[in-house]
């Protein structure tokens, strides 16, 4: 079969690898993909917000399954393009995707059924929003309504910084009209976990845990980034943890969205914190997550083709997902000066060094190919490094010593990730 993939990040890379090693599948395209996904598919130069093109290019090449990676075209309403013209494509549809697509919309869902999260207001009026503040309890947590690459959340641990927050989101609209809409929510303290998940409408299957580190410097220092590594599994997602989490979070949501006339097939992702009260969520996404899948693809068993097409034929209840009894951690290469400013088009060497292994991953974010062939940087956050291991410790020791195997000018990256296994 022939399957198109929509994207251009580590996310899109890593499901470009785990879908190569279906047998079901005989060609690969990626639109716009990168320099490293074109070792796994043909890259097509039409971008994720282009949808009629991408519907186009499927009818064209008469592609069998289309898998959206990226959030901004599943909110958008990419799938209901392709289901309006009879393609097959894994991933919400857009009445669906507003679950990552407006905060506003999943706190508010949480709240009808119960599901346990923040307490939170939400406001349209950047003045109402300041007055509230004047009398909330401190530290405090305000979050752009829409999507803001993973960078919409601001922690204040004054009341001086959260009328600053306010300024930015809603009246500077740093986030653009992501802003428009503001959550405050209250500030919950414990272990943040993320756990994936597979869902076909009704069903839902669980992936093994993660935990991402956003903050783009040592000691979670620094401004929040899109994920500078991960890890999986994680060690503070107990069997206790899992069990309440299947109790009242994971199937709750799938039947609130089935209830709320949202049917959710593809991915969903839940943020997670640990709370002395038991686990709440910090917020959903509708897609893998990016470094997350970096980790938790390679460690899975099941053919990704295979799962995919359940879900989407509404039969994930005949699929026994399974995951290697090991551990991933992958350590993100970026440039220096990310996610504020920094230099692209360095040439990156070292690739070899992955070629033909199965246990050390080189995954591509920022790559592109430059007019004499070579590969370069071309964004924040270049490369995943990713490696297995027998237990995380393994795992982290492994990836940090790959990357040593890549060099370019100005590669940045923190030194600390997956250090909370020392603490476990």
């Amino acid at each position: 079969m022939k399957v198109l993939i929509v994207g251009s990040g580590g996310r899109e890379h890593a499901i470009a690898m785990a879908v190569a090693k279906s047998p079901k599948v005989d060609k690969i395209y990626c639109a716009p993909g990168n320099a490293g996904i074109a070792a796994q598919a043909e890259c097509v130069p039409i971008t994720a917000m282009e949808f009629d093109k991408l519907a186009d290019f499927a009818q064209e090449k008469a592609i069998d399954l289309t898998i959206i990676g990226m959030d901004d075209p599943l909110v958008g309403g990419i799938v209901d393009v392709f289901e309006a013209r009879g393609l097959r494509v894994f991933g919400p549809r857009k009445n669906a995707a507003i679950l990552e697509g407006s905060k506003a919309f999943s706190k508010e869902l949480m709240k009808k059924y119960n599901i346990p999260t923040a307490g939170y207001e939400t406001f349209d009026d950047a003045d109402a929003a300041l007055a509230y503040l004047e009398t909330a309890k401190l530290p405090i947590v305000l979050k752009a309504d829409g999507l803001a690459l993973g960078k919409g959340v601001l922690i204040c641990n004054t009341l001086e910084e959260a009328k600053d927050g306010v300024k930015e989101i809603m009246q500077d609209k740093k986030f653009g009209t992501a802003g428009n809409r503001m959550v405050v929510e209250e500030f919950m303290t414990g272990r943040e976990v993320s756990v994936l998940s597979y869902v076909d409408g009704k069903t839902i299957k669980i992936m093994s845990s993660a935990q991402d580190h956003k903050r783009a410097k040592d000691g979670d220092q620094g401004l929040n980034t899109g994920g500078m590594g991960t890890f999986s599994p994680s060690p503070f997602y107990t069997k206790e943890v899992d069990e309440f989490c299947k109790k009242y979070i994971y199937q709750a949501t799938v039947d609130a969205m089935a209830a709320e006339g949202r049917e959710f097939k593809g991915i969903i992702f839940f943020g997670l914190m640990l709370t002395e009260d038991g686990p709440k969520v910090l917020e959903y996404n509708a897609r893998f997550g990016d470094p997350e899948a970096q980790v938790v693809l390679p460690r899975m068993k099941n053919d990704i083709v295979e799962v995919m097409e359940a879900c989407i034929d509404g039969k994930l209840d005949t699929i026994d997902l399974q995951f290697e009894d090991n551990a991933a951690v992958c350590v993100v290469l970026a440039s220096d000066g990310y996610p504020v400013s920094y230099k692209k088009g360095y040439p990156i060497t070292g690739f070899e060094k992955f070629e033909g292994r199965d246990d050390r991953f080189c995954y591509h974010a920022g790559t592109a190919f430059n007019d004499k062939g070579e590969i370069v940087t071309n964004g924040g956050r270049v490369l995943g490094i990713t490696a297995t291991g027998a237990d995380l410790k393994e795992a982290r020791a492994n990836a940090y010593a790959a990357t040593e195997w890549i060099s370019f000018e100005n590669k940045y990256m923190r030194h600390d990730i997956g250090k909370a296994i020392d603490e476990a």
